[in-house]
């Protein structure tokens, strides 16, 4: 199983480009992704880590997501080489992203106090869930 989950900082604006063959609009960023651990008397550690978002996804990014933002990626590692013009081969190791989501907290003057949830994923916040769930009594629990 190749998957890959991520939270970090955008290091810069997501950089489009369209593909030669078939037009396609590819959007290529980098994210900041703190290590957990950090050893005493040291400054915490980050990883920088190229992602590529295609297509619909990567248009959403490159229009949303801007340098600094704090976002998460989930996605695939993917590893490819090329020879350039002086025949030395490159080797280039990447996420390719599957979904993309907003991670920042709310900022000052956004409206509703879920507003980045709400953006990603709709009105089913947690706590939101209606009256039509209710637990009368703990007997009623499986465990």
């Amino acid at each position: 199983m190749n998957k890959v989950i991520l939270m970090g900082r955008l290091t810069r604006d997501p950089e489009v480009r369209y593909t030669q063959t078939n037009n396609t609009l590819v959007a290529s960023f980098s994210l900041a992704v703190n290590r957990r651990f950090v050893r005493q008397g040291e400054e915490r550690q980050a990883d920088f880590i190229n992602i590529v978002a295609w297509s619909k996804l990567g248009e959403f990014c490159s229009k949303y997501f801007k340098k600094g933002q704090q976002v998460g990626v989930i996605g695939r590692i993917q590893t490819r080489t090329w020879d350039d013009d002086q025949g030395t081969k490159h080797y280039v190791t990447e996420v390719v992203a599957e979904e993309a989501y907003f991670a920042d907290s709310k900022r000052e003057g956004e409206a509703g106090s879920n507003a980045n949830f709400e953006n990603t994923f709709g009105d089913t916040a947690p706590g939101n869930m209606g009256s039509d769930f209710e637990v009368s009594s703990s007997d009623d629990l499986p465990f």
